[in-house]
């Protein structure tokens, strides 16, 4: 059974643009991509002033173990994706993995090479909670 996962409605909306966007480019999603759509349908939508601060929304920053390793990144929209900068698109296994989650869940999720187990830490940055909605 999947815990509840929480998304703020200007994260929805953006999210969901870019997938009608990648969507009405390719003829076939891939896994990933079906994967990033049943999450958002299943996520509880709040406005962002009513997100609670321990949950990961886009453009937070979080301090993770992926399979025991440690590793801090931003979970940021497709276009501002940037590995070098630990800056994780939406649209990567990971990146949907964690939306929605709050510090201390622990989420078994689908990568690549298989299934990995990722543990939520700490969120360092968290937009909303630094007064930032609209981003």
């Amino acid at each position: 059974m999947s815990r509840d996962i929480y998304i703020t409605r200007v994260d929805k909306d953006r999210i969901q643009k870019a997938l009608n966007e990648f969507l009405s480019t390719n003829w076939k999603p891939d896994k990933h991509t079906r994967n990033l759509e049943a999450e958002i349908d299943r996520a509880k939508v709040v406005e962002p002033q009513q997100i609670p601060k321990d949950i990961i929304t886009m453009n937070s920053t979080v301090q993770l173990l992926l399979n025991d390793k440690p590793m801090e990144l931003t979970l940021v929209y497709p276009e501002d994706a940037d590995t070098s900068a630990a800056k994780v698109s939406v649209f990567s296994p990971i990146g949907t993995a964690i939306l929605g989650y709050k510090e201390g869940d622990t989420v078994q999720w689908e990568v690549p090479s298989g299934i990995s187990t990722i543990l939520i830490e700490k969120i360092v940055y968290q937009p909303e909670a630094a007064g930032d909605y609209e981003r």
